[in-house]
């Protein structure tokens, strides 16, 4: 059944390196692939890889003020965020998985019949309370 599997079969792959069998051994080819860390938790490349930026850049955000609302889009009217909301109810209702009648059908029941059991429920405790009030005061 598994005959052409390629992981039956590791001896037959050419330049593949063979895979690890055990935990130890797999540890070890991790760490001989990574470069070594530094014991702060940074390495030697990453250090030498960061470049300064100008300070000259961060000053002149410092000195600026906040954008103003000026050059930005206005909001759409009234009638314009009413036909978006429309438009975004009918594309959540067409990703709803309608019932089939079927199901329809068995659900209605179920809930007509839990209905009707619990008005018959409190109809009964109510029934039954009356009677207790009635016979306790008199």
């Amino acid at each position: 059944m598994s005959e052409g599997r390629e992981q039956d079969l590791p001896e037959e792959r050419e330049g593949a390196a063979v895979r690890p069998s055990t935990a130890a051994a797999r540890r070890e080819r991790r760490a001989s692939s990574r470069p070594a860390a530094r014991k702060d938790g940074s390495s030697a490349e990453s250090k030498k890889s960061v470049v300064k930026t100008d300070s000259s850049d961060e000053d002149a955000k410092k000195g600026r003020p906040t954008k103003t609302r000026d050059g930005q889009e206005k909001r759409p009217s009234l009638i314009g965020r009413f036909f978006r909301y429309l438009r975004e109810v009918i594309g959540e209702l067409r990703k709803v998985i309608w019932p089939t009648r079927k199901q329809l059908v068995t659900y209605t029941g179920v809930v007509l019949v839990f209905v009707v059991f619990m008005v018959a429920l409190v109809w009964a405790l109510d029934l039954g309370f009356g009677a207790a009030v009635f016979e306790l005061f008199g």
